[in-house]
């Protein structure tokens, strides 16, 4: 088989030493991609150690790892608890995520990621599901692609947009992204035309792949699977992701405030450990996708 071509990881050193690494420990990188990061943290374990890797789509099998150390697991890492029991583990040292797209899925074209480049409307992160780009345009009401727009590209025009998209679809199918930039071209002024697109993809995205849901059903399972001092890294791109981190970090819920006690006190699974880490300039200069990354780290408390 062919070897996929990978970009660099984002933040490795950052986000793997967050991990704290014990060399007889057990860890786990659920986003597992081009293996940047599962190298990193192979490199830092003793012949005891273990790391599992998850990864949904089926070209990141193609760069597995050569080590008895190593399982890949071709799954969506919201079922995290279930296929690392599956495997006899029931609790880690350390949990490593790179949410979001990778390089790769963004530069093969056919796959629908990237604004840069004329496809069939796709998107699908898992290649054998069966919602994709072109059925939430094509299939979805006009008050769900409003829905869509709003809270996942955070688009003030997502009621107009939708309505355009409904009122065309009714003379011909919207099959690629071409065909969507043309029907919404109104709305993509020169000067702002990748931003808005970008948040018009990503809203598609995140909907398609159910982003948002498998994110709260795997940060929900991160405290019940962690040892004590057990380790969370995980890397967001958009503020929709490092919300969701920030707040199940704070309070190990992701809306409201956590129960208090008597004495106005609380007790949360997870703590923080150190500040927002970004980027340095010189990454981003070398790597471009790394311009809007955030990693947080924190451990079962």
């Amino acid at each position: 088989m062919k070897t996929m071509e990978y970009h660099n990881p984002v933040l490795l050193k950052e986000t793997v030493d967050g991990l704290n690494i014990k060399p007889d420990g057990v860890y786990v990188d659920v986003t597992f991609g081009g293996g940047g990061h599962s190298k990193e943290i192979l490199k830092r374990l003793g012949e005891n150690g273990k790391l599992f890797a998850f990864d949904q789509d089926l070209d990141a099998l193609e760069n597995t790892i050569d080590d008895t150390r190593f399982t890949l697991i071709n799954e969506n890492f919201r079922f995290i608890k279930r296929f690392l029991r599956f495997h006899g583990v029931k609790k880690v040292d350390g949990v490593l995520a790179d949410f979001g797209v990778s390089s790769h899925q963004f530069d093969v074209a056919e796959r629908g990621f990237s604004t840069r480049f004329e496809a069939d409307l796709d998107m699908r992160m898992n290649q054998e599901k069966a919602l994709s780009a072109f059925h939430v345009i094509n299939e979805y009401e006009e008050g769900q692609l409003k829905d869509v727009f709003l809270q996942y590209g955070e688009l003030r025009a997502a009621p107009a947009m939708a309505s355009l998209i409904v009122a065309h679809r009714e003379s011909e199918s919207i099959v690629t992204s071409e065909q969507l930039k043309s029907v919404l071209r109104k709305f993509l002024p020169p000067r702002h035309e990748n931003k808005v697109l970008a948040q018009i993809y990503q809203a598609i995205r995140i909907e398609v792949n159910q982003e948002i849901e498998a994110l709260k059903e795997f940060l929900s399972q991160t405290p019940e699977i962690l040892n004590e001092n057990g380790r969370l890294s995980f890397i967001s791109y958009h503020s929709l992701e490092d919300r969701l981190v920030k707040r199940f970090i704070r309070n190990g819920l992701f809306e409201g405030e956590p129960e208090r006690d008597m004495f106005g006190n609380f007790e949360v699974p997870l703590k923080k450990v150190g500040g927002l880490i970004v980027p340095t300039a010189a990454e981003i200069k070398i790597n471009n996708r790394a311009r809007s990354a955030k990693l947080r780290i924190a451990t079962k408390a």
